[in-house]
């Protein structure tokens, strides 16, 4: 399944005060993603903190995403596991709540093998008709979709693409090799996307669009139109601000940066913590280049 999704889709935070989601500020950061071109939004994915957040947090958050929304920007949500049976009720509630596609992080921790994982995402691409990206991030799950394994399951019939995080580009080519034209590939590391994007990549889900959309989009426009000159000259320009934004563990400094821009982001839920005081005068000093 191709064309699903492409451009910027941003991997959203979820801001917290007072031990409760903020809703408030929630919605000044979807209006923000509109106002800014983002083309789709992931909500509760990694950067948005779904493994300490409730099952009736997760649903209200949803549902406050896609009403504010309004049809006029698509809303993913988060539904991976590392519990086959708990990724496919995530899924089916979030289709129900009227979530436009499905972002299914590979398991973790279990470290299943590579039928696992093609089962896993036969299961959830069974369970709901909405488009399925799968995201690979060994990094943070201790497990890896191999090319040939991705050519798999890009034969599944709902299955709208990879979200590639693994930061190895020899093994993202030789992805995008194999599911060419069966199913897409999305950039899921900052400093990747215009590589990624130029082999082919529908569109970037990206944390750094979480206080740079227009950028982001910018530097997508430019790659669509074959204005790689002006491509790089963005992307040299998000660089820096890429690196800030991963100087601790993702959310600890784009949710900072949100709170830097006036966003009310609040702090990361506990064992994350605030971004440490030298990490934030870097990051301020990157968000005034671009910002001034």
């Amino acid at each position: 399944m191709i064309n699903c999704f492409g451009g910027v889709i941003t991997a959203m935070i979820t801001p917290f005060k007072d031990g409760k989601v903020n809703f408030d500020a929630l919605g000044k950061l979807i209006g923000f993603q509109i106002e800014g071109g983002a083309d789709a939004l992931v909500i509760l994915g990694t950067t948005g903190e779904p493994s300490t957040m409730t099952e009736d947090e997760k649903q209200e958050t949803i549902r406050y995403a896609v009403k504010k929304a309004g049809k006029r920007i698509k809303i993913i949500v988060g539904a991976g596991s590392n519990d086959t049976a708990k990724a496919v009720a995530a899924a089916v509630k979030a289709e129900k709540l009227g979530a436009d596609g499905i972002l299914a992080v590979t398991p973790y921790y279990n470290k299943c093998t590579q039928t696992g994982i093609y089962e896993y995402y036969k299961a959830i691409c069974g369970a709901v008709h909405l488009p399925v990206i799968a995201y690979n991030v060994p990094s943070r799950t201790g497990v890896n979709i191999a090319p040939e394994t991705a050519e798999k399951i890009a034969e599944i019939n709902n299955l709208a693409g990879i979200k590639e995080a693994s930061g190895n580009m020899a093994q993202v080519c030789e992805t995008m090799r194999r599911i060419r034209g069966k199913c897409d590939l999305f950039s899921g590391e900052d400093a990747l996307n215009l590589p990624i994007l130029a082999i082919g990549g529908a569109g970037v889900i990206s944390v750094v669009s979480n206080i740079a959309p227009k950028l982001v989009k910018q530097m997508y426009d430019y790659v669509t139109n074959g204005n790689y000159d002006k491509a790089n000259e963005v992307q040299d320009k998000l660089l820096p601000l890429i690196d800030a934004c991963f100087i601790e563990v993702n959310p600890i400094p784009v949710k900072e940066a949100c709170n830097i821009l006036g966003f009310d982001a609040g702090n990361p839920r506990p064992p994350l913590t605030r971004l440490e005081e030298g990490h934030k005068e870097k990051l301020l000093k990157e968000i005034k280049k671009i910002y001034g």
